[in-house]
C-alpha cells in the first residue's frame, strides 16, 4: 500500500496544481454526446489534463485507467455511469489518487450518495471548490463495490432492461422493466448471519448496499456511505402482488413505501446465503454466486466531495 497523504494536502495539491486525468465511457449515448463539452468544461476550470481517455469499448475501460494512472494525477475524473465508476474505484482504492465523478449514466446511484450536482457544469465545479473525502467501500466476496450488491429479480432486470428505454424513460426504465419480469419470477429465501444473529425472509429481491440510493431513488434518510455499516433490505415479500404494487408505485411516482414491513439489517459484515443459490448484481455486474460474506472496507477511496458533505 503506497503512502496516501492527509485528505487537506491532498485537496490542496489538486486546487493548486490541477494535476488530473480523464477518462469518459464514451460507448454510452450520454458520454459520446457530452464528451467534448466535459473535456472544454475541465479546461475552463484550470485543469490542462494530465491525459483525456474517451473508451469506446468497456473492455478497454481498465486499460485507459492503468494509462490514466500512471500519469500520476493527484485528481482520475471519471465520466461514466454507476458501472463505470465502479470499475474505477476498483483501481485507486487505497492509492494516493482522488476520484473526480462526472455523472453520466442513467441513475447516478453514487453521485447521489455523495451529494454531488448532477449537471455536468456543478460537478466540475466540485473539482475547484470542494474537498477530498474518504468514504466506504462495500466488499462482496472478492469484489469492492461502490453502492449496492442486489439478488433476485434485479439480475434479470440488469441483463432486460433495453438501452432505448433507458433513453426514453431513465431511471424508471429499470422498475418498468422489473414489472414485465415479476409475474413469472419465483421468490427465494434468504438467510442474513449479522453478528451472531441468523434473519431468515421470503422474497423476490434483496439488496445490500453501501449508497444512500438505488435506481436513482434514496433508500432511507439515514443510511449513508460513509457510516461504516452495511444495510440489507427486501422489496417486498414472498407475495408477488406486494412486489407488484410496490414496484408499479416507484415506477409512476418515485417513491418508495414498503407494504411488507420489517425493519433493515445492519451490520459491518453479512454472511447472506440463499436457496436456491443466487447471482449477485454488484454494482450492475453479474458475476459471484451466494453464499457470500459481504462487509465494509471503511474508508476504503479517495473522492472529491461538496464541501458539506459529512466526511467521517
Amino acid at each position: 500500500m503506497c503512502r496516501v497523504r492527509s485528505k487537506l494536502d491532498h485537496t490542496a495539491a489538486i486546487r493548486e496544481n490541477r494535476r488530473a486525468a480523464v477518462v469518459v465511457n464514451t460507448k454510452s449515448r450520454r458520454g459520446r454526446k457530452h464528451f467534448s463539452e466535459v473535456v472544454r468544461l475541465i479546461r475552463e476550470a484550470g485543469f490542462s489534463p494530465l491525459g483525456v481517455f474517451p473508451v469506446d469499448d468497456p473492455r478497454r475501460l481498465r486499460d485507459r485507467l492503468d494509462e490514466a494512472l500512471g500519469l500520476g494525477p493527484d485528481l482520475l475524473i471519471v465520466g461514466g455511469g454507476d458501472g463505470t465508476l465502479s470499475s474505477s474505484i476498483k483501481h485507486i482504492a487505497h492509492r494516493d489518487v482522488a476520484l473526480g465523478v462526472l455523472p453520466l449514466g442513467t441513475t447516478n446511484n453514487f453521485a447521489r450518495s455523495l451529494g454531488l450536482p448532477l449537471t455536468r457544469q456543478g460537478a466540475v465545479r466540485v473539482f475547484t471548490e470542494g474537498k477530498v473525502a474518504d468514504i466506504d467501500l462495500g466488499l462482496c466476496g472478492d469484489r469492492p463495490f461502490a453502492n449496492l450488491a442486489s439478488f433476485g429479480v434485479s439480475v434479470e432486470v440488469a441483463g432486460t432492461v433495453k438501452p432505448w428505454l433507458k433513453r426514453l424513460a431513465g431511471r424508471a426504465a429499470y422498475p418498468l422493466t422489473a414489472l414485465t419480469i415479476l409475474p413469472g419470477h419465483t421468490p427465494f429465501r434468504a438467510f442474513i448471519t449479522v453478528e451472531g444473529r441468523r434473519h431468515e425472509l421470503l422474497t423476490h429481491q434483496l439488496n445490500i448496499a453501501n449508497g444512500r440510493f438505488h435506481g436513482g431513488w434514496q433508500i432511507a434518510s439515514d443510511i449513508s456511505i460513509d457510516n461504516r455499516n452495511l444495510v440489507a433490505y427486501q422489496l417486498g415479500s414472498g407475495k408477488r402482488l406486494r412486489l407488484l404494487g410496490e414496484t408499479f408505485l416507484r415506477a409512476t411516482t418515485g417513491k418508495w413505501r414498503s407494504l411488507a414491513g420489517g425493519p433493515f439489517v445492519v451490520g459491518k459484515e453479512m454472511l447472506l446465503e440463499t436457496d436456491p443459490p443466487m447471482a449477485a448484481d454488484i454494482d450492475g455486474e453479474v458475476r459471484l454466486m451466494t453464499p457470500l460474506v459481504i462487509k465494509t472496507v471503511p474508508n476504503g477511496v479517495r473522492v472529491m466531495v461538496p464541501q458539506g458533505f459529512v466526511d467521517t
